[in-house]
């Protein structure tokens, strides 16, 4: 295990190793499906800090890159991350922040790997849905954890789009507005919560696939 800033997610030649070492795991696909394997699961390690913190003892972690530091596999896998400096502010405020350390790591990857910056904060969307939505159910307040996604969003700006959440009986799940990619880069199923399956389909499969 190797500890990271996550500042170098700006430093294109770090960043060129990153797909270097997602080539070794999935083979042949195209930089732009690496790459966005990639920044679905970093994006979610990147936000999980600053959005448990907040939900779990009432004030964020910083966001900001350089107060992040990410634990990465030998392989090129991603496992955790931690922030070294709390955060002074609401969740709005928050929201700038973090929309301000999106906004650099998006750019980058972007740049990195060819894969649009639209399809970028659509994954950071997700991940924020989803991180908030396991910290609120952690702490059994899922309503907070809503009020805190819709309060970084709104602080975040109309470059990310808007996190959504759907029922399934009484279980609350994110409506994703982006794909991984994972089956482009491994020739395996869509995620049952893909958005590029017909929503019928979609609905089957996740309704199968929750306890």
């Amino acid at each position: 295990m190797t500890e990271f800033s996550a500042a170098l997610i700006t430093d294109p030649d770090w960043m060129a190793e990153r797909l270097r070492l997602a080539r070794a795991l999935y083979g042949s696909a195209p930089n732009r499906v690496l790459g966005t394997v990639w920044w679905y699961s970093t994006s979610s390690v990147l936000v999980a800090p600053p959005l448990e913190a907040l939900l779990h003892t009432g004030r964020a972690a910083d966001p900001s890159l350089d107060a992040v530091t990410l634990q990465i596999h030998s392989d090129g896998r991603l496992v955790d991350a931690h922030s070294s400096r709390p955060f002074d502010g609401d969740a709005v405020a928050l929201g700038k922040a973090m929309g301000a350390a999106l906004a650099a790591a998006v750019t980058s990857v972007s740049s990195a790997c060819g894969a649009s910056e639209r399809a970028l904060w659509a994954i950071a969307a997700d991940s924020i849905a989803n991180r908030a939505l396991w910290a609120g159910q952690a702490i059994g307040d899922v309503d907070r954890a809503l009020t805190v996604v819709s309060a970084v969003a709104d602080g975040i700006g109309p470059a990310l789009p808007r996190p959504r959440f759907e029922r399934y009986g009484d279980r609350l799940v994110v409506r994703r507005v982006s794909c991984c990619l994972i089956d482009k880069a491994t020739g395996l199923a869509k995620c049952a919560s893909c958005p590029n399956q017909h929503p019928d389909e979609r609905a089957r499969r996740i309704r199968a696939a929750l306890p």
